[in-house]
């Protein structure tokens, strides 16, 4: 399984010339934790999570109206290819102490998100379809006994 095939295509994204406000406001209308940041070639070039709010925005006593998207998101942005595997995806994200990557095409188009969560789930599925197939050749095994 590749990241093209396991990211989310649905994506929030935000310019990084909007306000903080706006973007938690976006996040709140998606019901997501975090936004990928765009440039004005709709490239992208950050992320801003919930986290990053809390902490560098309201811990700080900045004022979300005045603070910009552009301020605020962490970059460089961390992407990998939709061709990358799922051993890779973690190396990266083991590497830069981050849960969620940015999935890009070819032009380095934002093609979708990858989380942690993503990956887990892909991998507990794919643990649950071996285990059933073990249990199958057991059952038959011992069925021919």
């Amino acid at each position: 399984m590749n990241m093209g095939q396991l990211c989310s295509r649905v994506v929030a994204t935000a310019m990084e010339h909007e306000s903080v406000a706006r973007g938690a406001e976006r996040m709140a209308d998606f019901d997501v934790g975090c936004l990928v940041v765009l440039d004005r070639d709709m490239h992208p070039v950050g992320m801003v999570t919930d986290r990053d709010i809390a902490l560098r925005i309201i811990g700080r006593k900045l004022n979300p109206d005045e603070t910009t998207l552009g301020d605020l998101m962490s970059t460089p942005v961390r992407s990998l290819r939709e061709e990358t595997d799922v051993p890779h995806a973690l190396e990266a994200m083991e590497r830069h102490g981050i849960r969620r990557l940015v999935v890009t095409s070819n032009g380095n188009g934002l093609a979708g998100l990858v989380s942690l969560d993503d990956i887990q789930e892909h991998l507990a599925q794919a643990s649950a379809a071996a285990g059933r197939v073990l249990e199958r050749q057991t059952r038959h095994a011992m069925a021919l006994r």
